[in-house]
């Protein structure tokens, strides 16, 4: 079902017969937020300040390597940095801290990425305001939301929006007629929007605001999930087949940055956080196989001489970068009072 709507939203650019659905979905997203708005439901301001990162679509777009690229950012500039994320996929909704080897189904794959790229203090739960006020009671003294933009009951005093810029808005309608989670108009609330690659489509480059950010995901070595030997450059698979696995929102984002290395891709796409078994990584070849650092996080327990993680990191230009840690850190010091 999800490929299904996935090439309806991207590929068909219709969406038509499911506008009723996404009326609907817009009356009660619209009344939500008019509920914040008038004062109705109130937002929980913390005592320490928060930024959110999260993007308008469903799917991927590069939120998590940008929170983390942020928590880094932030840590350098001398801030105590707290993380808090919903932990999708994992099997309760109680508050959980996330450590580097926390189990995937307890806390969900991209917060144990997260904790174990940035070394802050991070928490999964259902109710973030609650998993803040635990962090800054620890000593947090700003609050990083990873993917937070429409957890509405969290106040915020910055929103980083990101948006995938391959794919952009799709057909440009609501769930679930479209990938929009809601409208293009709220990219004129945002403190910061930030493209991930290149804009794929001319229907982004003109609904982009003044100022939008360029950012790209660039490919690390890649290590061994069974832990043995070095890192290795992807330039040692130049030329060779491989088997490419992706469980993530957009597979094809990451078989393409393979293929654009020199290396001939054998992709197998798969669903976002998607629970992977040993039987589905065993191909009848003695081929690599190379997956991202989320999928690793699911198939570390099986890990073979096999099974290669590539990392990516989030990446700007020099001037992008100086804009993007100003425009923040300005925020959040607005809110501390220096």
């Amino acid at each position: 079902m999800r490929e299904r709507l996935e090439r309806l939203w991207y590929e068909d650019g219709s969406g038509r017969l499911l506008a009723p659905l996404a009326w609907i979905y817009a009356a009660l997203t619209g009344a939500r937020r008019g509920a914040y708005r008038s004062g109705l439901l109130r937002p929980r301001r913390l005592t320490r300040p928060v930024a959110v990162v999260g993007n308008l679509t469903v799917g991927g777009t590069g939120k998590t390597p940008l929170t983390i690229y942020l928590a880094r950012e932030l840590a350098a500039a001398k801030l105590k940095v707290g993380i808090v994320s919903r932990g999708y996929g994992r099997h309760s909704g109680e508050a959980r801290y996330v450590h580097a080897d926390s189990d995937w189904r307890d806390v969900g794959d991209e917060p144990v990425i997260i904790a174990r790229r940035t070394g802050c203090p991070t928490m999964v739960a259902a109710d973030r305001v609650a998993a803040a006020r635990t962090l800054i009671a620890r000593g947090a003294e700003v609050i990083l939301s990873d993917d937070g933009l429409q957890h509405l009951r969290l106040a915020r005093d910055c929103e980083i929006v990101v948006i995938d810029g391959s794919r952009g808005f799709g057909n440009g309608r609501l769930l679930p007629a479209g990938p929009l989670r809601e409208s293009v108009a709220a990219l004129g609330r945002a403190d910061v929007v930030v493209v991930n690659g290149e804009p794929g489509h001319g229907a982004l480059a003109r609904v982009l605001p003044a100022g939008t950010l360029a950012m790209r995901l660039v490919m690390q070595p890649a290590v061994r999930l069974d832990g043995r030997g070095l890192p290795s450059e992807l330039a040692l698979w130049r030329g060779r087949r491989v088997h490419a696995v992706a469980g993530i929102g957009n597979p094809q984002r990451f078989f393409r940055q393979l293929s654009a290395s020199g290396i001939e891709v054998i992709a197998h796409p798969f669903p976002d956080h998607h629970p992977f078994t040993a039987s589905e990584l065993a191909f009848a070849d003695e081929l690599p196989i190379l997956m991202t650092e989320k999928d690793a996080v699911k198939c570390a327990p099986f890990a073979n001489a096999r099974l290669w993680c590539v990392p990516v990191s989030a990446a700007f230009s020099d001037s992008d970068a100086q804009t993007l840690r100003a425009r923040v850190l300005d925020k959040l010091r607005a809110r501390r009072g220096g």
